[in-house]
């Protein structure tokens, strides 16, 4: 990894949640060349056997390559770990001008066998916590005038076209994580409104294709799936972490359209 000369985001501090691997650490790494001082944050710090990459790889990739990053151990259903991550990201690198929500937990079952407990557990990390998250790092955007909050979604959120409908939707039990997922894209509209003479660019941004994961091969949605290359929504985060908020907000965005319409490449 080579830090690029066009600093979008120099001096800017940025959190990034479920950057331990896949796509969140891609837009971690992403955000450090172009400048950002990065906290990354998941469940575990260290390697676990279950899972490829971890946050202590993710940071020792960016700091590795001159870039500045620190890794913050946090469950986002868990209230007290949301705040504290805030916090301890504000007092090792300052205010947070950047938020990425990526962290998620997934389950796929038809309705009838979703248990509440995993219902609410995927509200409470993809929805509440993304929403509770943004509660505490608007404040200091306010007073500082700019701002940029980005949340990371999914085509599943768009409404199934049928009947006939596709097998992924009818037998693959995709309606909580769309439901998840159709709000989440919904909050980040609402806020971009809400927030906008404040200066803060909020933002959702999915990927085009599937990207090989590991947690998307874990779901089997990489075999037999159009594929993209993670740099696409790498850059695609860029871009809305980046650009102007008066103009640049407000998106339900997918990363290859988005990429072509700023004609940007990775």
């Amino acid at each position: 990894m080579s830090f690029a000369n066009n600093l979008e985001c120099e001096g800017k501090v940025a959190i990034v949640t479920g950057a331990s691997r896949g796509i969140g650490a891609a837009i971690a790494e992403r955000l450090a060349r172009a400048g950002a001082k990065v906290a990354v944050s998941a469940r575990t710090i260290t390697p676990v056997d279950k899972y490829e990459g971890s946050l202590q790889e993710t940071v020792e990739r960016i700091n590795a390559a001159g870039g500045s990053a620190i890794a913050i151990q946090a469950d986002l259903a868990v209230q007290d770990d949301r705040h504290r991550l805030v916090a301890e990201t504000e007092g090792q690198l300052g205010a947070a001008d950047i938020l990425v929500n990526n962290g998620a937990i997934t389950y796929y079952m038809p309705f009838t066998e979703f248990t509440e407990k995993r219902w609410r557990l995927m509200f409470e990390v993809q929805v509440r916590a993304p929403y509770e998250l943004a509660q505490m790092v608007v404040p200091a955007m306010r007073e500082r005038g700019a701002g940029w909050i980005l949340n990371i979604s999914s085509r599943a959120g768009v409404h199934p076209q049928g009947p006939p409908f596709m097998p992924l939707y009818r037998d693959w039990g995709f309606s909580t994580y769309g439901m998840v997922k159709a709000a989440l894209d919904r909050f980040s509209t609402g806020l971009a409104a809400e927030v906008y003479d404040d200066g803060i660019a909020v933002n959702s941004l999915s990927p085009w294709d599937n990207v090989a994961t590991p947690g998307a091969s874990t779901h089997d949605l990489v075999e037999d799936f159009a594929v993209e290359d993670i740099s696409l929504m790498a850059e695609a985060a860029l871009m809305l972490c980046s650009g102007d908020p008066k103009t640049l907000t407000g998106r339900v965005a997918y990363s290859q359209p988005l990429l072509a319409e700023l004609q940007r490449r990775p």
